[in-house]
C-alpha cells in the first residue's frame, strides 16, 4: 500500500507564457547538472531527472528543440567534479544543477564566470554550510531546494527503534558523504538507551563484506545506513548482507527497500526535481537567484519491506505498519 503526499512547500511556481522564451530570436537555452550518475536505471537520480526532463518540456523547453543539457558527474572525485563544472561554464550554460552531496554544489559556486545555481541539497545542510542565507532570502547566486537529510536521519533512527524495541546495539554506516547525518545520529543517540557502533567506510569501492563483518563482530542488533551515492549501486548487496546476519536495516530512499532492505524514510526524490525543473524555468526566463525562496521538503514517505521482516524473523509493530506508505508483501 502507498500513500502519495504533495510536497507542501511554499511555492516559486509562476504562469509564464510558454511562449516567451522561444520569441527571444530562437534562443537555445543550456542547461548544465552536475551530480551522481543520472542512468535510467538508477531509481534515486535516474527515475526523477527523466521527470525533470518532462517537467521542463511542460514549460516549454524541450531537448532537440531549444534546450540543451549537458551532464558531468560529482561521484567520481572531487578533481573530476571540479573539472566538471568548469567545463559545463566553458560551454556556457545558462544554469548549473548542482544535486547529491556537498562536492556538487562546491564544484558549482567555485566554477567560473559563475552563473546561477539551482540545488538539490541532499546530504548537508546548505544553511549551515554558508551557501545560501534563510529559506526566504537566499542571497547570493544559489538557490533550490533542501531535503533537510540530517533531520531525518534522526527520524529514521526514531523508526528504526519503534520497530525494534527490544534492541539497543546499534550500528551506523556512513562515509565522508553522509557526515551530516553521521553528527545528527551521534548526537541524538547521547539521549537514548542505545549503544553506538559506528563505521565510515572509506577508499571506494567499498568492501560490504567486511563492513557487515565488523558490523557482526560488534555485536550490533540493527544497522542504520545513512545516505551516500557510493551506498546506492550497491543496495542490494547490501540489504543481502543484512539479511544473512539476520539484522534490521534502516535506509534513505524507497529503492533500498525495494531492493531487500527493511525500511526506508525520507524524501520521494520525483517531486523535488520537478520543483527543480521550475527554477530553472524561471532563472532562464531572467530570475535571479537570490528572489527565489527556498523550498525545503515536508513530506516524506515511509517504506516497510515484510518478506524482510519474515526473513530475519522479525516482527513489526502495528504502529509502524499503519504509518507506512509502502508496504512490500
Amino acid at each position: 500500500m502507498r500513500r502519495r503526499e504533495f510536497l507542501g512547500i511554499a511555492s516559486v511556481a509562476a504562469a509564464w507564457p510558454l511562449s516567451a522564451f522561444a520569441q527571444q530570436s530562437g534562443r537555445i537555452a543550456r542547461v548544465g547538472t552536475l551530480g551522481p550518475g543520472v542512468e535510467p536505471s538508477n531509481p534515486v537520480t535516474g527515475q526523477p531527472y527523466a521527470g525533470f526532463v518532462a517537467e521542463l518540456r511542460k514549460l516549454g523547453f524541450t531537448e532537440g528543440d531549444n534546450l540543451v543539457i549537458e551532464h558531468r558527474r560529482s561521484d567520481e572525485g572531487a578533481s573530476q567534479a571540479y573539472t566538471g563544472a568548469n567545463e559545463l561554464v566553458a560551454s556556457k550554460v545558462d544554469v548549473l544543477v548542482a544535486y547529491g552531496p556537498e562536492i556538487a554544489l562546491q564544484a558549482a559556486v567555485a566554477a567560473r564566470p559563475m552563473v546561477p545555481v539551482v540545488m538539490l541539497a541532499n546530504n548537508y545542510d546548505p544553511f549551515a554550510r554558508g551557501y545560501v542565507k534563510t529559506l526566504a532570502q537566499p542571497g547570493g547566486n544559489v538557490t533550490g531546494l533542501y531535503y533537510r537529510q540530517p533531520e531525518l536521519a534522526v527520524k529514521q533512527l526514531d523508526l528504526l527503534v519503534e520497530a525494534c524495541p527490544e534492541r539497543t546495539r546499534l550500528a551506523v554506516l556512513w562515509d565522508q558523504f553522509s557526515l551530516d547525518q553521521w553528527a545528527a545520529v551521534e548526537r541524538s543517540v547521547q539521549s537514548r538507551r542505545l549503544s553506538l557502533f559506528g563505521l565510515k567506510l572509506e577508499n571506494p569501492p567499498y568492501d560490504f563484506d567486511k563492513a557487515f563483518r565488523t558490523i557482526a563482530e560488534s555485536g550490533a542488533q540493527m544497522v542504520h545506513v545513512l545516505s551516500s551515492p557510493l551506498f546506492n549501486p550497491r543496495r542490494h548487496q547490501i540489504a543481502e548482507l543484512a539479511i544473512g546476519q539476520r539484522l534490521p536495516t534502516m535506509f534513505i530512499f524507497r529503492a533500498y527497500v525495494e531492493a531487500g532492505g527493511l525500511m526506508s524514510y525520507g524524501v520521494d526524490t520525483g517531486p523535488m526535481w520537478r520543483r527543480a525543473a521550475i527554477y530553472v524555468a524561471k532563472i532562464l526566463r531572467g530570475s535571479q537567484p537570490a528572489d527565489l525562496p527556498i523550498e525545503q521538503a515536508s513530506s516524506f514517505e515511509f517504506s516497510v519491506n515484510l518478506k524482510t521482516a519474515k526473513a530475519i524473523g522479525l516482527t513489526l509493530p502495528t504502529s509502524i505498519l499503519l504509518r507506512a506508505d509502502k508496504v512490500i508483501e
